[in-house]
């Protein structure tokens, strides 16, 4: 719990903010509503300097988002905020007011009565450095980058599919559909009508336009044969309509994947220039992007997980128990750190062919009736847990180490 005789609740708005400030026994010290500008923060920081603030005990702060330039700024000055979770704010507000009448003034006492009844119950803001902060913006957007792209590559997809199936005989693989050879050879051939217009040295060089250089000649014949076979066609005037609206598709899917191959960049420059990068580098399956992913959910704040059971309950490998009576059920955690969780998911398979010990654990838990999912997590479990133990100790990753022997016994979760 905060050692605090002051506590602050702000009920966040995109132009304003509510402040109230309360003492030990829960009375109310002070309120105020400040602007969403430098201006409402000096008056923030002067209200909480005239209630006995010192710069060796600044009062903690309670607000319902952990992003934004106040938050930011509250951060810098070297206290505690905790982001709350808005549903389990309003559980407390239902415990305080029962009729169900809501104010942004009561929002706020009610962050601020969190703090000083149940602090220890919520996990302030991690105290990362710089560096880890802008890492993790960027991994951030290039894994959203990568989402749009997938949604856009879909949409594509589908549309083709409704007037131009050949192309997709062409490219089918969701590889090959998104990438620049596929994307140039539709933006030259939008229709069928433009398809049946490519010669094989017009297709060869738009190949080599799009940055392929081996088997430039079978590719061309390939994709050749592909769009020039029989198919269903629609009318002159309906294809070439439906060949402009696959064009702005196809922009669209193009920005995505400028926008994920600069940000992978950015992201992977900025994870090589951390301290941690080294040791998270060494697991097997994580590679600069991956690394990156996972140092931007971690941080580098070595105080925010107590011990590794927290680290690996806040990624979601570890299961949940419920027991009531003589009832006992073991589930998967629903309540994690999604991107996290996913990054976990891709570390543990790519560790499947980069780590013997790896891929022994892996056998054993599907031996043991694990589905492919549960085996997995289950690998990444163990991972995590060698991870909290390399950052704590300064120390790499050792295959040795982490997979001492094949026994029974050394493979259970």
């Amino acid at each position: 719990m905060p050692d605090s005789a002051v506590f602050c609740g702000i009920d966040w708005a995109s132009d304003h903010h509510d402040v109230v400030l309360v003492g030990h026994d829960g009375g109310l010290l002070a309120k105020a509503r400040i602007a969403d500008d430098p201006v409402g923060l000096a008056t923030l920081l002067d209200l909480l300097a005239g209630h006995g603030e010192s710069p060796h005990a600044p009062i903690p702060v309670a607000i319902e988002t952990s992003r934004g330039l106040l938050v930011a700024s509250l951060r810098t000055t070297g206290r505690r905020v905790y982001a709350i979770n808005p549903m389990a704010a309003a559980r407390y507000r239902d415990r305080t007011a029962v009729t169900g009448k809501k104010s942004d003034h009561l929002d706020a006492m009610v962050l601020a009565n969190i703090l000083r009844t149940d602090a220890a119950a919520h996990r302030p803001l991690p105290a990362d450095t710089e560096l880890a902060q802008g890492i993790a913006i960027l991994a951030r957007a290039q894994q959203d980058a990568v989402w749009d792209r997938t949604q856009a590559g879909n949409k594509l997809r589908s549309h083709l599919r409704e007037y131009f199936p050949a192309f997709l005989d062409a490219f089918g693989d969701p590889a090959k559909f998104t990438g620049a050879v596929a994307r140039t050879v539709l933006a030259a051939a939008p229709t069928p009508a433009g398809a049946t217009k490519l010669t094989a040295a017009k297709l060869r060089g738009l190949l080599r336009k799009a940055g392929r250089q081996r088997a430039i000649d079978k590719e061309a014949e390939r994709i050749l044969a592909a769009l020039h076979g029989p198919q269903m066609r629609h009318l002159p005037q309906v294809e070439e309509a439906m060949g402009h609206r696959a064009l702005a598709l196809l922009r669209q899917l193009d920005a995505a994947c400028q926008s994920a191959d600069e940000l992978e960049q950015a992201a992977t420059d900025a994870f090589a220039r951390h301290p941690d990068a080294e040791i998270v580098s060494s697991f097997p399956g994580l590679g600069a992007l991956l690394g990156a992913r996972v140092l931007a959910e971690l941080g580098d704040d070595r105080a925010r997980f107590t011990d590794a059971r927290a680290l690996k309950a806040y990624a979601g490998s570890a299961p949940i128990t419920r027991a009531s009576g003589k009832k006992i059920s073991v589930r998967v955690r629903r309540v994690k750190n999604d991107r996290l969780a996913s990054v976990g998911y891709r570390w543990s398979f790519c560790a499947l062919t980069a780590s013997p010990g790896g891929r022994a654990h892996y056998d054993r838990r599907r031996e043991a009736g694990d589905g492919h999912a549960a085996a997995l997590r289950n690998l990444n479990n163990r991972f995590l847990g060698c991870l909290y133990h390399c950052l704590q100790h300064r120390v790499r990753y050792n295959e040795a180490t982490a997979f001492p022997g094949r026994t029974t016994d050394q493979f259970q979760a």
